[in-house]
């Protein structure tokens, strides 16, 4: 089976009625989907098989005042059980870096917990460097 790496266009959201059980964390809302793929500064690289989107990076190149170029601010990778283990991540977060390059990013950062020892073992593994910071996430719940 032939596995196509590619980012989603604007009007490619109906792409994502067929998505692995567990690729993301929640069900597909098409509406947000929609709206997501409508922002230009918001990115899905996706892995489809069969029509089947097994695996997906999330990323938002990130605009600040004080940034002469953006950032690449990578949010989520999911990658089917099914097809884990396969280096199938690795080639994901490779496009998505690929793509942030394209977009005049200079740098690419995400978070992860220490004890995710997939996440951090892919995210070495595609030539990540661990910050020394003793960094703390603070969560407000707004409802």
């Amino acid at each position: 089976m032939t596995t196509e790496i590619r980012a989603l266009g604007v009007d490619e959201a109906d792409l994502l009625d067929r998505v692995a059980a567990d690729v993301f964390d929640d069900p597909i809302v098409p509406a947000r989907a929609r709206e997501f793929l409508a922002d230009a500064h918001h990115h899905l690289v996706v892995a489809v098989e069969d029509g089947l989107v097994v695996g997906m990076v999330s990323a938002v190149d990130y605009l600040h005042p004080d940034k002469a170029e953006p950032e690449l601010w990578i949010n989520e990778v999911g990658v089917a059980s099914s097809h884990r283990g396969q280096g199938l991540g690795q080639v994901l977060l490779r496009a998505t870096l690929a793509l942030g390059q394209q977009l005049g990013c200079r740098v690419a950062w995400v978070a992860t917990e220490r004890s995710n020892t997939p996440a951090m073992r892919l995210y070495a593994a595609v030539g990540g460097v661990e910050e020394p910071q003793d960094t703390v996430l603070f969560t407000f719940r707004l409802d």
